[in-house]
C-alpha cells in the first residue's frame, strides 16, 4: 500500500503571486541541488552490510572442498538483496562503497554475520518510506533464514517499538492490525487440524508449540488493539481449509502454506501500518518465515513477496 499523495498546500492564485514577488530576487539563491531521497543513506548503509557479506561468501567459495551446495544458494540470495536495494537509489546519490571482507571467516562467523544484518537492517525501519520498510523487512527475515542455515539459531534482537504513535497514526494501524489478527484467527484454527494428523511424536509436539506460538501472536494483536480502543475482530466458526487433509503429509503441507500465507501477510503489514507498528509486523514476517521453512517451504530470498 503506498501512502496518501500529499494535498496542495497553496492555492493556485496565492502560489503565483509568491512567485511573482520572490522573481526579483533572482536565481541567485536558488539551490540547483534536489532534495536528498530520505531513504539514501539507509539504503547505502544496507548495500554496504550486503556486500561485506557477499566478500565472505566468495572467499569461503573459494576454499577446496568449500561446502558449495549449502554456501552457493545463500550468497545467490544475497546477491538479489543487493539489486533490489541498489535499484531503489536516485540516478543522482553517490555509488555505494564498502570495505572488502578480506578475511577466511568460518561457518559459524558467516553465520554471526547474516544474523547481524538481519538486526541491522531493522534499526530503520520506521526512518524510511513503506516500499523501503517491506524490502528491509524481507531481506532480514531472509538473513534470519541464512543464519539459520548455518547454524544460528539465536534470536534475532529486534530494536523497541514504540507503538504509542500519533492519534491520527493509531486510528489509522487498525485496520491492517484487525487484518493481522484476522489472518492469526485462521493460522490457530489450521494448526489445530494439523495437530490432529501428526502421530504422537516430535512433528506433534512441533505442531502444538507452534499452535501455542500463533495462540500467542493473535492474543498480542487483540491487546495492541484494545490499547487502540479498537473492538479486536472476533475469530470465526470455522474456515475453509485451502486442500483435505487426511495424512501427515497433508498436515505438514498444510504448515507450510499457513505459513506463508502469514510470511505475505505481514509484509503487507510492513507497508500499512504507520512507522511506529513496523518492527512489529517485521518480527512476525521473520518468525514466520523461519517456521514455513521448519515446516519444509523452500527458501526465498525476499519472505513475504510472492514470486
Amino acid at each position: 500500500m503506498q501512502p496518501p499523495s500529499r494535498r496542495t498546500l497553496l492555492a493556485l492564485g496565492l502560489l503565483t503571486t509568491l512567485t511573482a514577488c520572490t522573481a526579483s530576487v533572482g536565481d541567485r539563491h536558488a539551490d540547483p541541488t534536489p532534495p536528498r531521497d530520505p531513504d539514501t543513506p539507509v539504503r547505502l548503509r544496507a548495500i554496504a552490510a550486503t556486500d561485506l557479506l557477499l566478500g565472505a561468501y566468495d572467499n569461503l567459495l573459494t576454499v577446496p572442498g568449500a561446502r558449495t551446495a549449502l554456501l552457493q544458494p545463500l550468497r545467490d540470495d544475497t546477491v538479489q538483496h543487493r539489486a533490489a536495494l541498489v535499484q531503489g537509489l536516485p540516478s543522482a546519490s553517490p555509488s555505494p562503497t564498502s570495505t572488502p571482507y578480506r578475511s577466511l571467516p568460518t561457518l559459524p562467523e558467516l553465520a554471526l554475520m547474516e544474523h547481524r544484518t538481519a538486526e541491522a537492517h531493522l534499526h530503520d525501519l520506521d526512518e524510511v518510506g513503506p516500499p523501503l520498510a517491506r524490502l528491509l523487512a524481507s531481506v532480514s527475515a531472509s538473513n534470519a533464514l541464512h543464519a539459520a542455515a548455518l547454524g544460528d539459531t539465536t534470536p534475532v534482537l529486534t530494536p523497541d517499538a514504540d507503538t504509542e504513535g500519533t492519534p491520527a497514526g493509531r486510528a489509522a494501524a487498525v485496520p491492517a492490525l484487525q487484518a493481522a489478527l484476522s489472518a492469526e484467527h485462521a493460522a490457530v484454527y489450521g494448526y489445530g487440524v494439523v495437530g490432529a494428523h501428526f502421530p504422537d511424536d516430535p512433528q506433534r509436539a512441533d505442531a502444538r508449540t507452534t499452535h501455542a506460538a500463533h495462540q500467542a501472536q493473535r492474543d498480542a494483536w487483540q491487546r495492541l488493539l484494545g490499547t487502540l480502543t479498537a473492538a479486536p475482530t472476533p475469530a470465526a466458526a470455522g474456515y475453509r481449509l485451502p486442500f483435505p487433509v487426511t495424512s501427515p503429509t497433508d498436515a505438514a503441507k498444510l504448515a507450510v502454506h499457513l505459513e506463508t500465507r502469514l510470511t505475505t501477510a505481514y509484509a503487507d503489514l510492513v507497508t500499512a501500518v504507520p512507522a511506529p507498528y513496523r518492527l512489529l509486523a517485521a518480527t512476525a514476517l521473520r518468525e514466520a518465515a523461519l517456521r514455513a521453512h521448519h515446516w519444509g517451504a523452500p527458501a526465498t530470498p525476499f519472505p513475504g513477496t510472492p514470486g
